[in-house]
């Protein structure tokens, strides 16, 4: 029997959500217990309301954010929108506690703009226009208590975006277990590296290459996260017309990229194995040792036998030369690619030229 898996929605349409239940209340003296919005899609989305109540200056309404199925961090947590009238009869979206402020360029929202993204704010501004007569204006202010301490788990740190989490959301639904919603989460650290100016910049899957390209001298700044989705994060930055990109990660993960797999998911693609071993044999390994490379379960394993060939010298710069090579001809040639493979303790395995000749435009403390 297939589960169905539960949608949610996002703390955009929970910030909306709030609105209406906030101006049902302030314009009508309506308390309501749940409040149709519709997404910017057209669907309609039905969303609880746990409590309305007015504040010194207005009204402010609590939502419960729902993720469904989906491993969302902001799941449960509570999102006050406070919606406030004004005299300008502009609608101003505000952050409170909780809600992350923009520091760096490259984002959708201005430096200094409260971390409330363009989607929310569409769904929020045709909310109130529904429900404002005339020329009237508000103030929304949103927050989310529990925002600065979650925003540890995201990428907020990288991008940017200081003080708490994002109000997000394009559809304004969460689809469970949404790979393509983390892909989108990612490629922004490509937009805001490259507003600071950064048109080469490094890859790594982790943090085991994150810490050794950090140790090189490399900025920080140019150090985007690709998790698992290399191919998405390749073709994102050929398509923002990157110069370069210099991978640097751990064996298991980059030894996938020479044998042309770009999602690097261990239920997705592991030929790392096969991959060590085909090059192995191709360099003069007898078959007992082709045979054990086979049988291991780890590349840390697989090591100590290429080790015991004499082979590591010659193996590892080649895999990082065919990983640059895949990843290149992946994105038609429109960008250089470079490749470093560490081990697990940060010590390097190999590069390729490519590698070193972007390494030397960073000013990298490798001679």
């Amino acid at each position: 029997m297939i589960k169905t898996m539960r949608s949610g929605y996002t703390t955009g349409a929970c910030a909306t959500a709030g609105t209406k239940a906030a101006l049902l209340f302030l314009l009508q003296n309506k308390v309501v217990d749940s409040v149709d919005i519709n997404s910017l899609q057209g669907e309609l989305i039905h969303i609880p309301v746990k409590n309305v109540q007015r504040t010194d200056n207005g009204v402010s309404a609590e939502i419960i954010k729902n993720a469904g199925d989906d491993p969302d961090i902001t799941n449960g947590v509570s999102i006050y929108t406070e919606v406030c009238l004004n005299e300008n009869g502009k609608i101003n979206f505000i952050g409170g506690k909780g809600v992350g402020r923009v520091t760096k360029k490259g984002m959708s929202i201005p430096v200094g703009e409260p971390a409330i993204n363009p989607g929310p704010r569409e769904m929020m501004t045709i909310v109130v226009k529904e429900l404002l007569a005339g020329e009237q204006g508000c103030d929304i202010i949103i927050s989310i208590p529990d925002g600065e301490e979650l925003a540890k788990r995201t990428l907020n740190p990288i991008l940017g975006i200081e003080g708490g989490i994002s109000v997000i959301g394009t559809s304004g639904i969460v689809r469970p277990m949404s790979e393509e919603g983390f892909k989108n989460s990612l490629t922004p650290q490509v937009d805001v590296a490259y507003a600071a100016g950064y048109k080469s910049q490094i890859f790594v899957p982790g943090k085991i290459g994150e810490n050794i390209a950090l140790k090189f001298g490399l900025p920080q700044a140019a150090i985007i996260q690709t998790s698992n989705f290399i191919g998405h994060m390749l073709e994102y930055a050929a398509g923002k017309k990157l110069q370069n990109v210099l991978f640097v990660g751990h064996l298991g993960k980059l030894v996938k990229i020479a044998a042309g797999n770009f999602h690097t998911h261990s239920k997705v693609s592991d030929a790392r194995m096969e991959t060590l071993a085909a090059y192995s044999g191709a360099l003069g390994m007898d078959s007992q040792g082709i045979n054990d490379i086979l049988d291991c379960v780890t590349t840390e394993a697989a090591m100590a036998i290429i080790s015991q060939y004499g082979l590591s010298d010659r193996l590892y710069p080649l895999l990082c030369e065919k990983a640059s090579m895949r990843s290149m001809r992946h994105v038609y040639n429109d960008l250089t690619v470079g490749t470093i493979m560490v081990t697990l303790k940060g010590e390097i395995l190999g590069m390729d030229e490519n590698a070193k000749k972007i390494g030397r435009e960073f000013n990298w403390n490798i001679k």
